[in-house]
């Protein structure tokens, strides 16, 4: 087993979720690997981030396994998936509702979101404000 693989027990919980692949009654060719190979293939693409035409042969041909990824996408297959392991860790009491996970990336603001002049600009003379001096004195 290479890594980034499932194992036996893992692929045997999700192999009942994936689509026939006999492909009964559908017209196009047989498949010609197996399920389990395709699978193998697109967790190795996203466990690395390599592009898909740096998938190993070992897997097949990359445009096969992409066409499986996203026709798996467009029917709801991987939702099954997700849904059906999420559930049974829930049921386990594996999974923490008081967890939320929000996204911390950062932008940073301009300075001028924080009211700041903008570069250049005058700045004004002490004992002055934007409107005039400060004495008060007319």
């Amino acid at each position: 087993m290479h890594r980034y693989e499932l194992s036996d027990p893992q692929w045997a919980r999700i192999a009942p979720l994936f689509p026939d692949p006999t492909r009964r009654g559908k017209p196009g060719r047989p498949r010609q690997q197996e399920q389990r190979s395709i699978v193998n293939g697109i967790l190795w693409i996203l466990h690395t981030g390599a592009p898909w035409r740096d998938l190993p042969e070992r897997y097949g041909p990359w445009q096969t396994v992409f066409d499986y990824f996203n026709g798996w996408r467009q029917d709801g297959t991987w939702n099954r998936v997700v849904t059906s392991l999420l559930d049974e860790l829930d049921d386990q009491g594996l999974v923490d509702h008081d967890l939320w996970c929000i996204d911390s990336s950062v932008i940073r603001a301009s300075r001028a979101a924080a009211g700041a002049k903008k570069k250049g600009g005058q700045s004004p003379k002490a004992g002055w404000t934007q409107a005039g001096a400060t004495t008060g004195a007319t």
